[in-house]
C-alpha cells in the first residue's frame, strides 16, 4: 500500500538477527539517551569487547545505534557512549475491540509519536473492517509526514552561493524557501490486538464471541495485503501482557482486562504463554456457576457473562466478587505472583474492582496460609503492546 513506507532503502530492521546483537540491541534500549559504554556492553551481556565492537559496528552502520558522547573519565581512557536512535524504525499498534478501534506509532525505545482513533463495529464485515483499519494506518502515518520543518540556515549553505543565507545578488531579500516535509517514519510492520480466540501463528481468527461471522477470516494476511508491511495478530490480552512485560513488569503474572468482554493474558516467568493452540487465556469462559446465566461462547454460567451482567445492572461490587472468585482459580492454577486489572471497565472505577478483587484473594490466602497475591492496576499498555508484537523480536524478546 502506498501510504505505508516499509523501508526508506536501508537495511531489513526485521531480518532475524543473532541473540548476541538482541542483547546488545536491547541494552542499548533499555539505556535510554544516557547510553552505555561498549564495555559495558561486554560486562552485562558476557560478550567479549572484540565482540561488541563488532556488533555495535555493524548497529551504526545500519543506523541503529550512535556515538552519544564519553563517559567522564575515572583516571583511564574515557569510554565512547552508544545509544540508540529511536526514530530508525517504528511499528504500528492497532488494538480492534468490538466497538472501537485505536491505532498507534511506536518508535524503537516503545515512545508513542502519533495515535488516532474512530468508533467501529466489529460485527459489519471483515472486508469493511479491514477497510478502515487500513485507511487509520495510512493516516497516521501520513500524519507523520505532513508537518513542515524549517531547514537550518548554515555557514556550509551560505558559501554555497545559493543566495539564501546572504540574499540575492541583485540586492534584494531572498525569497523564503517552502518548509521541507518531513520524511515518512521507516514502518517495520504492524501488531494487531482483538479479542479472540485466534490463530496467532496463522493469523486466522476463530469464532470471537459474539461475531461468528468472523470465524477462519485471515486477518493477518488480508492486512499485510493492504498497508504492504508485515502484520502480527493476537489476542488483545497477549498484547497488553507483552506490552506490561516490556515496560519492566517481571515474573509470573496475570492481566485481567474487563471491557465489552473478559479475557487475560499470562506471563509465566517472563514469558507471555499463549499455548499450542494460542487457547490459554480464555479467562472470561470458565463456568464458575454450572447451569447459569447463557454466555456469548454457547456454555452457560461463565465469568464473562456473570461479570457483564452484574456490571449492566450497577452492581461493580457483585462483578468485583466474580471476578475475584475467577482470579482466585487462576492463581491456584498458576501459582502466579501478581495480577494486574485493565480495561475500560476497570479503568472508569478501578478502587471498587481493586478492593473487590482484593478481597477475594486475601481470603483464600487466609485460608491456604500462603502469601496474598497482590492486586494492582495497569497501565494502558494494549495497543502498545500490539506495536510490540512487531518490535519485541527485534530485541530478542522470542515470546512476542
Amino acid at each position: 500500500m502506498a501510504g505505508v513506507n516499509r523501508t526508506n532503502g536501508g537495511v531489513d530492521l526485521l531480518a532475524p538477527r543473532s541473540h548476541n546483537t538482541a542483547l546488545v540491541l536491547d541494552l542499548l534500549r533499555r539505556a535510554g539517551a544516557e547510553g552505555i559504554s561498549r564495555l559495558e556492553l561486554a560486562e552485562r551481556t558476557g560478550l567479549t569487547p572484540q565482540a561488541v565492537s563488532k556488533i555495535t559496528a555493524r548497529l551504526r552502520e545500519e543506523g541503529l545505534a550512535r556515538e552519544a558522547g564519553h563517559r567522564a573519565s575515572t583516571g583511564g581512557k574515557r569510554r565512547t557512549v552508544l545509544r540508540l536512535v529511536p526514530e530508525a524504525g517504528h511499528a504500528v499498534g492497532v488494538h480492534l475491540d468490538r466497538d472501537a478501534l485505536r491505532v498507534v506509532l511506536v518508535d524503537l525505545a516503545g515512545r508513542v509519536v502519533g495515535e488516532r482513533g474512530a468508533a467501529l463495529d466489529l460485527g459489519m464485515g471483515a472486508e469493511s473492517v479491514v477497510a478502515v483499519v487500513a485507511g487509520e494506518v495510512e493516516a497516521l502515518v501520513a500524519g507523520q509526514g505532513e508537518e513542515g520543518s524549517e531547514a537550518p540556515v548554515n555557514a556550509e549553505a551560505g558559501d554555497a552561493g545559493t543566495g539564501a543565507a546572504r540574499g540575492a545578488d541583485d540586492g534584494s531579500l531572498p525569497a523564503p524557501e517552502p518548509p521541507s516535509a518531513k520524511p515518512l517514519p521507516e514502518v517495520l510492520g504492524a501488531g494487531v490486538a482483538l479479542p479472540g480466540p485466534l490463530d496467532h501463528t496463522r493469523g486466522v481468527l476463530h469464532r470471537v464471541t459474539g461475531f461468528p461471522e468472523w470465524d477462519g477470516f485471515p486477518l493477518r494476511d488480508a492486512l499485510a495485503r493492504r498497508l504492504g508491511v508485515p502484520v502480527v495478530v493476537d489476542k488483545d490480552t497477549n498484547a497488553a501482557a507483552l506490552g506490561l512485560a516490556v515496560a519492566g513488569e517481571r515474573g509470573s503474572f496475570a492481566y485481567l482486562h474487563l471491557g465489552t468482554g473478559l479475557g487475560a493474558g499470562l506471563v509465566l516467568d517472563g514469558a507471555v504463554h499463549r499455548g499450542a493452540r494460542t487457547g490459554a487465556g480464555e479467562f472470561g469462559h470458565q463456568v464458575v456457576q454450572v447451569d447459569g446465566p447463557p454466555c456469548g461462547c454457547g456454555d452457560r454460567g461463565c465469568v464473562e457473562a456473570l461479570c457483564l451482567a452484574a456490571v449492566a445492572r450497577g452492581d461493580l461490587g457483585e462483578a468485583a466478587r466474580v471476578l475475584g472468585i475467577a482470579a482466585g482459580n487462576l492463581v491456584a492454577l498458576l501459582d502466579i505472583d501478581l495480577v494486574l486489572l485493565g480495561g475500560r471497565t476497570v479503568a472508569a472505577a478501578p478502587e471498587p474492582f481493586l478492593r473487590g478483587v482484593e478481597a477475594v484473594l486475601d481470603e483464600r490466602a487466609r485460608r491456604t496460609g500462603e502469601p496474598p497475591v497482590p492486586v494492582r492496576p495497569a497501565t494502558d499498555e494494549l495497543t502498545e503492546g500490539a506495536a510490540q508484537l512487531v518490535l519485541a523480536p527485534l530485541f530478542g524478546r522470542a515470546d512476542a
